[in-house]
């Protein structure tokens, strides 16, 4: 049994910082859009002048978009097929973790005694908060200034110092977000 304890404990920590370092991406688009007559794009101040970051990091996302829009052939144009806005929303997430083991025999330390005795085992709570961010992409047909397509990508961002890796995570979160355009129309029609 302790050994299973043993094995289960390693796995489940790199489950969870697995999990902390992916983006969960989803999208929706019009299905009456028709996304091959987007070639060009232009930013949509307006929307982005909304989003509530600092000035520093839209800059890093619209590089970071600018940089994933000319791998799909889009050029950045003063007269765009589409319009490209983006919006964030943070959350403190909040875990908590019982680590009770449960009774038996084996080593320990208390303020009576040290050393081998029976009883329960208990580990305490650990309590650890992070902060899970979304980023949103909008993209805007330029004519209908309709919402033709929206990318969104939530994950884990932590408070990174590190200004490289920053960056990084902002390419990642991008780069999975717009994988996901054009949306595979055929198989929806």
């Amino acid at each position: 049994m302790k050994k299973i304890k043993f094995l289960v404990a390693p796995l489940l920590v790199l489950l969870f910082l697995s999990s902390c370092s992916s983006v969960q991406v989803l999208s929706d688009y019009d299905r009456e859009a028709d996304f091959n007559t987007y070639k060009s794009y232009a930013f949509y101040k307006t929307g982005i002048d909304k989003a509530q970051i600092s000035d520093l990091d839209k800059k890093r996302i619209l590089r970071a978009i600018e940089s994933e829009m000319s791998k799909r052939g889009f050029v950045k144009s003063e007269n765009p097929d589409i319009l490209v806005s983006i919006f964030t929303k943070e959350k403190e997430q909040v875990d908590i973790y019982n680590n009770y083991w449960g009774g038996g025999f084996g080593w320990g330390w208390s303020p009576y005694y040290w050393g081998a005795g029976w009883g329960p085992g208990w580990g305490g709570n650990n309590v650890s908060t992070r902060t899970e961010g979304s980023l949103y992409i909008d993209l805007i047909d330029a004519n209908s200034k309709e919402l033709v397509w929206q990318g969104k990508g939530v994950g884990n961002l932590g408070n990174i110092a590190n200004i490289e890796k920053k960056e990084e995570r902002i390419r990642e979160f991008v780069s999975e977000i717009l994988m996901q355009y054009p949306p595979n129309t055929v198989a929806a029609r």
